[in-house]
């Protein structure tokens, strides 16, 4: 299984549609993405925001990562997806290490912080497994819809 991280491009806007359709995913949109022209707006928001990256097995885009809110101490925060025919195959933990590997190389970076919702253990398992280490719990943390939700925190470091 050959899996690379590239730039996001406007063809590649059915794989986003698609992938937000999952109900899962659905909820963690920052805007619906319901017509190819949201998804082709969701892969434009990107530069400026931060560094997303398309997440390709084989060729084929299957999800993303990406490291947003870099602030001026060198920490930035990590999101990752993969479309559900990807998943339990290791794809998002092949792709956020490689994410993080190019976060602390090449920009820089000297922390990374990630969270999920403490009953995503599928989430939690990606962020370990990619050596993310658990830092703590946020109580009453607001969701995307503004429902509250507990959030794990977790931490990794360029050193470790």
């Amino acid at each position: 299984m050959d899996i690379r991280l590239r730039e996001w491009r406007e063809g590649d806007a059915p794989v986003v549609l698609r992938a937000f359709q999952s109900p899962d995913l659905l909820r963690q949109a920052p805007w619906p993405v319901v017509t190819l022209r949201d998804a082709v707006g969701w892969i434009a928001s990107w530069p400026g925001a931060g560094h997303a990256f398309a997440v390709t097995v084989d060729g084929r885009v299957v999800g993303n990562v990406a490291v947003t809110r870099i602030d001026g101490r060198g920490s930035g925060w990590v999101s990752y997806w993969v479309v559900p025919a990807a998943r339990g195959r290791g794809v998002a933990v092949a792709a956020t290490r490689r994410l993080a590997r190019w976060a602390f190389d090449e920009r820089g970076l000297g922390r990374l912080e990630l969270g999920h919702r403490t009953d995503n253990t599928a989430s939690c398992r990606v962020a370990t497994r990619a050596g993310f280490r658990l830092e703590g719990i946020e109580h009453g943390k607001l969701g995307p819809q503004g429902t509250r939700y507990a959030v794990e925190r977790h931490t990794r470091y360029a050193t470790d």
